[in-house]
């Protein structure tokens, strides 16, 4: 086993890269941020800005920055949200597109962390695998694998930025057939950099945000491209520039404009998911009404291929700058296919309809596998934790995770509103912790129990398929997952740190007082 040294490290392929030496000290942190995309930097920065003094690491398992943004590579690959209210709080969003691709992401993250300085914090190729916490000692023993070794550091707080997925599988279900197929199969999580598809016949199978992007992308140098979907998803155009954003920034400059957009776009936001939740036969209606005129002179059946069996925002809107889909669909480079799979042949696809799908390339855009956490295994007091058995704390916490703060965005409007939020308490939490002289902060369930619900009350697949492997909500706050930012930005921004829920506690080593009992925490 070797041990992490932080802060050391010689520059590769401009990266920097961790030195790991044997040591039989381990090196300790104030911080340890699992996750070097847009939350991990975000988090980081909010660190600096609050907690300047405070050391900390950022452990990020890919050889670059940016986590999606750096990951999906597949074409016209680009955000589903505003980057107005995607973007960072403390940075503006310079760029005339709203809807910005995944090139321009990655490196408006890059250039957080670099004129932050935060890019020196990171330590590339360091998969987080276990964390033990010990309430004698207050502090976190990390386990990470880096070139096939066991890397150790120790840590007073750990922070979680890793997301929600696997990085490393896509989810495909079950293809009847598939191997009989002669063409290519490819996940969009995985894509080809060299793969060429000019003049191919491509079938997309599937109808959420990364098919609906796929198939205009493809459609240029394609032969034909297919969406295949088994049901519709709601698909609404928007404008891929924010003119009213664009004319606030010529006249009051970028840093005043900012603050205005985005309140602007956070209500826009809430306001058509509040309209959609109260309301969902008339937002039903005005979508299926903005899809007809899109569609006219097409030959695309509306009500077969834009009707959707659940109701608006039971999942996520997809949304489609400049009407880009549906004018591939008008223009005929492109076409829509509302049915089930039968079996793959050698040359395509047969339907259960009977009908058959010529393709040379298939591309399953079916979705993503929940990684919850890290997947990092916890221990606390030499006890593993059964993540389905605790609660989630203001949406940020764990129920029996001392000092562990985790980043989930939300469902509903853009994931970094969210994470800011959270970032913006968790120094709140570090700096109570160190005026009282606390090392530490537990949130406890209610005794007695407290009826539990599943922790994301939303129906996308890959939520439905993982919900048995994450944590639970209760029913009241603080232990609920509320998706809305008005409420968060009370209750994160200026709600007491105290509350029933929430203990303080200093470490006391065995032997020293009462308060320990076999090495485990008794809360006070």
């Amino acid at each position: 086993m070797v041990h992490l040294s932080p802060g050391i490290g010689v520059k590769s392929e401009d990266h920097v890269i961790m030195t790991v030496t044997a040591s039989v000290a381990t090196e300790h942190l104030d911080v340890l941020i699992v996750g070097a995309g847009v939350s991990g930097i975000g988090a980081a920065y909010h660190l600096q800005a609050a907690h300047p003094g405070k050391r900390y690491v950022i452990l990020e398992a890919r050889g670059d920055l940016g986590g999606t943004w750096d990951l999906f590579r597949y074409p016209g690959i680009r955000s589903d949200s505003d980057l107005h209210t995607f973007g960072y709080a403390f940075k503006p969003w310079t760029a005339d597109e709203a809807i910005a691709d995944g090139d321009a992401i990655r490196d408006y993250i890059r250039e957080t962390a670099t004129e932050n300085g935060i890019d020196s914090h990171i330590r590339y190729g360091y998969r987080v695998q276990r964390a033990e916490w010990s309430s004698a000692d207050a502090r976190w023993t990390v386990e990470a694998e880096h070139d096939g070794e066991t890397v150790v550091v120790t840590t007073q707080w750990l922070f979680c930025a890793s997301g929600y997925y696997r990085y490393d599988q896509g989810y495909t279900p079950e293809l009847p057939g598939l191997d009989r197929f002669a063409g290519q199969v490819i996940h969009p999580q995985h894509w080809p950099e060299d793969l060429d598809y000019a003049g191919k016949r491509v079938v997309v199978i599937g109808s959420g945000a990364t098919a609906v992007t796929l198939v205009p992308a493809l459609a240029p140098e394609a032969e034909h491209v297919t969406m295949l979907q088994r049901s519709p998803s709601y698909v609404l155009p928007v404008p891929a520039e924010d003119r009213l954003a664009n004319r606030l920034r010529g006249l009051l400059g970028e840093h005043r404009a900012y603050p205005i957009i985005r309140r602007k776009n956070i209500f826009l936001q809430r306001a058509l998911f509040v309209l959609s939740q109260r309301f969902p036969k008339l937002v039903r209606r005005l979508i299926r009404a903005v899809n007809a005129k899109q569609l006219e002179g097409s030959g695309c059946d509306v009500d077969v291929h834009f009707n959707p069996t659940y109701d608006p925002w039971d999942q996520r809107l997809c949304a489609v700058p400049d009407a880009d889909l549906f004018r591939t669909l008008r223009a005929g480079a492109a076409s829509v296919v509302t049915d089930r799979i039968d079996t793959f042949t050698e040359t395509g696809i047969r339907l259960l309809s009977g009908r058959e799908l010529a393709a040379d390339i298939v591309v399953t855009a079916t979705g993503l596998n929940i990684l919850g956490f890290g997947g990092i295994a916890f221990v606390v007091d030499g006890v593993p934790v059964s993540l389905p058995d605790t609660i989630a704390y203001k949406a940020m916490m764990l129920s029996g995770l001392p000092n562990y703060v985790y980043a989930i965005g939300y469902t509903n409007a853009s994931w970094t509103l969210k994470v800011d939020l959270v970032c913006e308490y968790f120094c709140r939490l570090i700096g109570h912790v160190d005026l009282h002289g606390y090392d530490a902060c537990v949130p406890v369930a209610p005794e007695g129990g407290m009826q539990r619900r599943p922790l994301l009350d939303f129906k996308a697949g890959y939520v439905l398929r993982a919900l048995d492997v994450l944590p639970k909500q209760g029913t009241e706050a603080p232990w609920t997952v509320p998706m809305s930012y008005t409420q968060d930005a009370r209750a994160l921004r200026t709600d007491s740190l105290e509350d029933d829920a929430m203990r303080f506690f200093a470490a006391e080593p065995l032997g020293s007082g009462a308060d320990q009992i076999e090495g485990e925490l008794v809360l006070r």
